[in-house]
């Protein structure tokens, strides 16, 4: 297909020098005007990229020769990571401490783009959770946070029964052998070699407290879902996909460790998908909304109650969580009975704040929207509650802030950032933002 703007069509070659890294795992390039999406390639590298999408505007490219290679440039360790190839990871090609530097930089500029606000970023790495595997492979040797710490995967299953991961941007299913930044226990599965005649989809869980649960979707005529790439290539969406399951394997209820608790959580609920970033995400909002005795709280998108938990237990006040997943109200209230200041209400947080289901006053609010983000009507909401801090958990860089726009506009200030790089290989970050009101 040809852009009628555009003398190019997809599959064709061009030379061009690659810029900046841009929100979406690509980078921007630049041919007679017209911008290029970029993946498969690096800050500075000039590539032959092959044009795989045209729109309005812009044109998506796949860099399938380097020409001249940047210094971050590594082997991708899993032989799927290549155009055309898994649309999993997008940055398993570039090396780890440049991996945090390419995150860092893509949040300044969505914060800058969307909040017109210069904040300084910097990406942590997680600290290596779980045994890992393939020291061969990554080049990294053992240890390395960058392989093994997905601890939940779904895999599609394509119209001959295969399972696998997707391509980007497409619903074409890529038959693997195994998903490297799997969790070991994941990997050592047979799912992959086993046929799936009568299923759309397989969902393994690996749970930090050494459970193993293996869920199967049974088929629907194999209508694929809009957005197919983020059905299985995309970790931060593994919990956001309905329909209904039939557990295979493991128990029905999970368990997962986190700020001094045990959990039960079904295999199909949301839960933090690296074994690290439960404990490291609550501390950091801790750390940052600093609460003491007696002060009420909200955890909006609260799931089963993670940071309710970890606020309660500085404040022992009321603290309402609200959420709006049945399966997520159903393990707070499970997960929570030795709390009794925490209140649950199941529904959505903007229906929950315009409709009076909670009211304020209150001090300290905690929100981890999902990746649309909260939106303007909910930040209204929050701060028309007048807390005196809000630390918002973000998956999703530009929805971040888009939001935190709005919080300015209305007069409160960003006054700290951490970022955290929950998903090695991949282009997400995970970041805490504290809002305050100005002055």
């Amino acid at each position: 297909m040809t852009d009628p703007g555009s003398d190019l069509a997809e599959g064709d070659r061009v030379e061009v020098v690659v810029e900046a890294p841009a929100h979406g795992g690509h980078c921007v390039a630049r041919l007679d005007g017209r911008v290029l999406f970029v993946r498969h390639a690096l800050p500075g590298e000039r590539v032959v990229a092959e044009v795989t999408e045209w729109r309005r505007g812009y044109l998506r490219a796949d860099a399938v020769e380097i020409l001249e290679s940047s210094p971050d440039r590594v082997e991708p360790p899993c032989p799927y990571a290549h155009p055309g190839g898994c649309g999993g990871c997008d940055l398993q090609h570039v090396a780890g401490d440049a991996q945090l530097r390419w995150k860092a930089d893509v949040v300044a500029e969505q914060l800058r783009r969307l909040a017109k606000l210069h904040f300084p970023v910097r990406v942590e790495a997680l600290p290596t959770a779980v045994p890992r595997t393939g020291a061969s492979e990554s080049g990294a040797g053992p240890g390395s946070p960058l392989l093994g710490w997905r601890s939940r995967v779904r895999y599609a299953v394509d119209a001959a029964g295969r399972a696998g991961l997707l391509q980007h941007r497409s619903h074409q299913v890529v038959p693997i052998d195994r998903c490297r930044i799997a969790h070991p226990a994941v990997q050592e599965l047979d799912l992959l070699a086993r046929p799936w005649p009568d299923d759309d989809a397989i969902e393994v869980t690996a749970s930090t407290g050494g459970d193993l649960a293996v869920l199967t979707r049974p088929s629907r005529g194999r209508a694929a879902a809009p957005g197919g790439d983020a059905l299985t290539g995309d970790p931060v969406d593994f919990a956001s996909s309905g329909g209904r399951r039939e557990r295979l394997a493991g128990p029905a209820e999970v368990v997962e460790e986190a700020v001094g608790r045990r959990w039960r959580v079904p295999p199909e609920g949301f839960w933090q998908i690296h074994p690290a970033a439960a404990d490291t995400l609550a501390a950091t909002v801790v750390e940052l909304l600093r609460p003491v005795e007696g002060e009420v709280a909200w955890d909006l998108y609260g799931g089963a109650g993670l940071f309710a938990a970890a606020v309660a237990a500085h404040t022992g006040a009321r603290t309402t969580l609200v959420e709006s997943s049945p399966i997520g109200c159903a393990a707070a209230r499970a997960n929570l009975t030795d709390l009794p200041t925490i209140e649950i209400v199941e529904a959505r947080v903007e229906t929950a704040l315009h409709r009076r289901r909670i009211t304020g006053p209150v001090d300290l609010v905690v929100l981890d929207p999902p990746r649309s983000g909260a939106g303007a009507r909910v930040v209204r909401g929050i701060a028309d509650a007048r807390p005196r801090a809000v630390a918002y958990v973000a998956c999703d860089p530009a929805a971040l802030a888009r939001d935190v726009g709005t919080f300015l506009g209305l007069g409160w200030r960003l006054t700290q950032l951490r970022a955290y790089d929950c998903f090695p290989m991949t282009q997400h970050v995970e970041c805490v933002a504290l809002l305050e009101p100005a002055g």
